[in-house]
């Protein structure tokens, strides 16, 4: 991939592992992978039948797995169980919108950081040694505006494990570089998903009045991944319609 001249955005040839793929970000990039010629490993807790079974009436190339992002083991065997993973994109995540002085949000910070933190952790040391052994590749975490600014509605266990992810991507870029792996991130404002289905946004918070479509993150995530990007690494690409500038 590095200093080879592709098409900028064309990832034909290429299996591309997406993690939590039964979502709305996760799904999208899916979809989006597989319209541009990739093979979709489609990944999450419950795996993603109906999301594979589109793909695949599509006559897209896709597989379904349920992996528990947080349990390590799982983690490597799928790595080790799926021949040359090209790239990697995680946007398996959950966000619970509670107040840290509830009796049970101890339990929950260790919810959330086994899952978005360590869960991104195990998949990024993962797909480095794969990757390593194989020429090179492309990560693409998902991290947040909440890791920037604090926040626009989230606890602090989910601003915490997306600023989390924006060091990992600074640190994994560092360590991956020399192997031609390239590790990226974006950072989302609030995206219209079934996370935030029912919470307080106001939509004349948002500059341009309305949250992020889940296609809308998805396009940065690929682009990530994408021979258009062989030059980038150790970004997080905010990705929030002005809300912020880091």
């Amino acid at each position: 991939m590095g200093g080879v001249k592709l098409p900028a955005f064309d990832l034909s040839g290429q299996q591309i592992l997406v993690t939590g793929a039964g979502g709305g970000i996760g799904s999208a990039a899916a979809r989006l992978c597989t319209e541009m010629g990739a093979t979709v490993l489609a990944c999450d807790l419950q795996r993603p039948d109906t999301l594979v079974e589109e793909l695949r009436a599509q006559g897209s190339e896709a597989e379904g797995h349920s992996i528990d992002i947080s349990v390590r083991r799982e983690v490597d065997e799928l790595f080790a169980s799926s021949g040359r993973i090209h790239a990697l994109i995680d946007c398996a995540a959950i966000c619970p919108f509670d107040n840290w002085d509830d009796d049970e949000w101890d339990a929950q910070l260790e919810r959330v950081f086994r899952i978005n933190m360590m869960g991104a952790v195990y998949l990024t040391r993962a797909a480095m040694r794969a990757m390593r052994d194989s020429g090179g590749g492309r990560i693409a975490l998902t991290g947040s505006i909440a890791g920037r600014i604090g926040g626009v509605r989230a606890a602090p266990h989910y601003v915490m494990s997306k600023g989390g992810i924006h060091s990992l991507v600074r640190w994994a870029a560092k360590m991956g570089a020399a192997d031609n792996i390239l590790v990226n991130a974006v950072a989302p404002g609030p995206v219209a998903t079934p996370m935030t289905d029912g919470q307080p946004f106001n939509d004349e918070d948002f500059p341009l009045q309305r949250k992020a479509e889940a296609d809308e993150i998805a396009g940065p995530l690929i682009f990530l991944v994408s021979p258009a990007a062989s030059y980038i690494s150790g970004a997080v690409l905010d990705v929030n319609g002005g809300m912020h500038f880091s």
